[in-house]
């Protein structure tokens, strides 16, 4: 299946994200939705690509966003799912935990994480940036794993409610079809 979304007035095609499910590994919760990868999802780097990034997320409701790396320390938001749209070079992602995976990005990919999976920079180039944001604003918190977080923040994932839009693809397919409970 294709995903058709418009990109400064044109179409472009492209595949269904690459899904990766993490299990709770005693530290790091995890969830049992998938984190989703969407690679070589838009074309505009650098400035313009986060420009892109903050102007096409909000329009799908995933505002309060910034810019940035990401964190050298595994962390997970335990009350809100997070996407991250990579403008500007490369870098090694470990994603889900130490038993999760070692992820490569570049300029282009986007990443929806939803809340309990862990996340945390490798390695990156000198120019790795990306633009995150949240489903209504919603502001997250910082969980790192840490002994006394749980049973707590395993409450809050499972009241994270599912967004309306996938922050990429909008309505009609992505997280709305791939994160059904």
């Amino acid at each position: 299946m294709s995903l058709l979304f418009h990109e400064n007035g044109s179409v472009h095609t492209h595949s269904d994200p690459q899904t990766y499910f993490f299990e709770d590994d005693g530290v790091i919760p995890n969830n049992t939705l998938p984190l989703l990868i969407y690679q070589d999802a838009f074309r505009q780097h650098g400035e313009e690509g986060a420009s892109w990034l903050e102007k096409y997320f909000e329009s799908n409701n995933w505002r309060n966003s910034w810019r940035s790396g990401v964190y050298p320390f595994q962390h997970y938001h335990s009350n809100v799912h997070e996407v991250l749209g990579c403008y500007q070079g490369t870098a090694l992602l470990h994603m889900g935990g130490d038993r999760g995976e070692k992820i490569a990005v570049k300029a282009g990919d986007i990443l929806i994480i939803p809340a309990g999976v862990g996340h945390k920079c490798l390695e990156h180039s000198a120019d790795f940036r990306v633009v995150g944001a949240y489903p209504n604003g919603d502001n997250p918190d910082l969980m790192r794993g840490e002994a006394d977080e749980r049973p707590a923040a395993d409450e809050r994932i499972a009241g994270v409610h599912i967004p309306h839009k996938d922050p990429l693809t909008g309505e009609e397919s992505g997280l709305k079809t791939l994160w059904t409970i």
